[in-house]
């Protein structure tokens, strides 16, 4: 009986990997998928707070219209790491789209204006990271969107590369598949293109980006490849050495949309260069730059409609675009990294500085799974304007304890929720939200009262990886101290009158010809962090009655046991 069941599990795992889509890689300045170059026509895909790859019918819905279009990649901005996101992730990747989603949660996210690369930070990256890197259909994972927004904000593009360095290192650490990972930036002309070159330049390929997106909202109306600025863009891309697209594009200055600069993308003047674009944005607000509706106009509420003639102008353009590229086997890169830029009056950064990285034992303890709790946040005096590679104080677990040493033994993760070194809940930027999303945080969740009856493990998921536990509890929480946020507090910016707040859309720098809104482009409010179930299960039974330890080895040895018995 236990030899069919086997069987019939290692099928389905069989299956799965049959059915799996291409993953994407990087070969020099082109990204491949299954030996070809692989070009983005891709939508921004998120339009409010709450994490859009939960909802398992809707993602169906919204991927059988993409998919209709043309769409082959969505741009997610922000996501919840401790929910369930395998029917959303199955839904688009059936659709052949990939998703290219953020590291950085809403108050997570590297500041221009306060720069710091902390260990909270960087365990708040590796819990996204962890959960999405084993979907097929991860095109790649964003270090950071408009992190710096004015022309005087370089100085962070240091923090930006050693938070690309430390997650590299991670996912090497944690033998993780090689994920892209990649950088979202304004268009500012007075950092053009300062920023794009030196987060790629450099002799250590660790230290490097693997992809530039560029937000660009030039095109506007009726216009050409000369007066629009792409042809100034391409100049200053020209021989790049690493893939270049437009992470945001599609300007609206009334009227239909006709996404003419598609054409010119994947033209001949600049497909040898640019990998292709994300138009902003699926889900229509009240910045008029949707592609569909939904019924009574709620977001993500069910089947969309599309927004007429933009939705057709979009699928004609992608559908009639067919850009050759090249081969895998036979492409030979032949461009190397630009040279760090000095200082100049805009560009303050001055060559290749030294990054102000983690200390490599953080990694290595991270990715051994022994998180050690972060309990302090530079201040800005405490940061020097050119980074020194100091780490920020920290507490380490007390690895005395048995309850630590026991957990350990039987490869548990000990650690507390991870709390965001900022603390400030911004206000919802209208009251269009998902309903029953919490966007505040909570300080050090109490274990969660827990059943046997609750405890759930899947023998599929034994097999084909990790075990996957289900808890139903009642967690109770203390809800940290808030406070309204100030312009400085974020480091991005949402147009005027966007019902989402999510960090996403066009953005006015006032130094590019982009004829977009007028905006402040904030953070929207935090996702509420929720104690890992795993992590839950186990404090449960270490603090019941102080016989946890016994009950919990129990159990896990009863679990090894039946897995034991399955495989003979």
């Amino acid at each position: 009986m236990f030899t069919s069941i086997f069987g019939a599990v290692l099928a389905v795992c069989f299956a799965r990997n049959a059915l799996a889509i291409p993953t994407i890689s990087v070969k020099g300045a082109k990204f491949f998928a299954d030996g070809e170059q692989f070009f983005l026509k891709g939508v921004a895909y998120q339009g409010t707070p709450a994490d859009p790859l939960i909802n398992t019918v809707q993602c169906q819905l919204d991927a059988k219209s993409m998919e209709e279009i043309g769409t082959n990649s969505i741009r997610v901005y922000h996501v919840d790491p401790y929910s369930d996101h395998d029917g959303c992730m199955k839904a688009f990747s059936d659709a052949g789209i990939y998703i290219w989603l953020d590291l950085d949660t809403f108050n997570t996210t590297v500041v221009q204006t306060n720069p710091a690369w902390t260990e909270e930070q960087f365990f708040a990256f590796t819990e996204v990271m962890d959960v999405f890197q084993r979907y097929d259909n991860l095109g790649g994972f964003w270090i950071g969107n408009e992190v710096i927004n004015t022309a005087t904000g370089s100085l962070a593009a240091p923090y930006v590369k050693a938070a690309t360095t430390d997650m590299k290192a991670y996912m090497a650490a944690k033998k993780y598949r090689q994920i892209p990972i990649g950088y979202s930036a304004a268009d500012i002309a007075e950092l053009r293109p300062m920023l794009q070159n030196y987060l790629s330049c450099g002799s250590k390929p660790n230290q490097i980006i693997d992809f530039f997106g560029l937000n660009s909202y030039e095109w506007c109306g009726t216009t050409t490849y000369e007066s629009s600025g792409y042809s100034n863009l391409q100049a200053m891309s020209a021989g790049y050495n690493i893939p270049i697209f437009f992470s945001e594009t599609g300007c609206n200055v009334g009227g239909e949309r006709t996404f003419d600069d598609q054409a010119a993308i994947f033209g001949k003047e600049m497909v040898g260069t640019w990998s292709g674009s994300i138009v902003y944005e699926w889900v229509q607000e009240v910045n008029d730059y949707g592609l569909v509706n939904y019924p009574n106009g709620q977001i993500y509420s069910g089947a969309p409609t599309p927004i007429q003639p933009d939705y057709d102008n979009l699928s004609k353009q992608w559908k009639t675009i067919t850009p050759s590229g090249v081969a895998l086997a036979t492409y030979k890169p032949s461009d190397s990294p630009p040279p760090c830029p000095s200082a100049t009056l805009g560009w303050q950064v001055d060559g290749d500085v030294p990054l102000p990285t983690l200390a490599p034992s953080i990694i290595s303890a991270v990715a051994a799974s022994i998180k050690p709790i972060a309990t302090h946040r530079p201040t800005s005096s405490e940061n020097s304007a050119v980074p020194t590679g100091t780490v920020p104080a920290s507490t380490p677990i007390d690895t005395s304890s048995s309850t630590f040493v026991t957990a350990m033994s039987l490869g548990l993760i000990i650690y507390s929720s991870l709390m965001p070194g900022n603390s400030k809940k911004p206000k919802p930027t209208s009251t269009s939200s998902a309903p029953g999303v919490d966007l505040g945080i909570v300080a050090n969740p109490e274990p969660a009262s827990l059943s046997f009856s609750s405890l759930k493990l899947s023998l599929s998921d034994l097999v084909c990886s990790s075990p996957s536990i289900s808890v139903t509890d009642s967690v109770s929480s203390t809800s940290a101290s808030t406070s309204s946020p100030s312009a400085s507090d974020f480091s991005t910016n949402t147009p005027t009158g966007s019902n989402s707040g999510t960090g996403a859309g066009p953005s006015s720098t006032g130094t590019s010809s982009s004829a977009s809104p007028s905006s402040s482009k904030s953070a929207a409010s935090a996702l509420k962090p929720q104690p890992n179930s795993l992590y839950k299960v186990w404090t449960t039974f270490v603090t019941s009655g102080g016989h946890g330890g016994i009950v919990g080895l129990a159990i896990i040895t009863v679990l090894l046991g039946t897995t034991v018995a399955v495989f003979l």
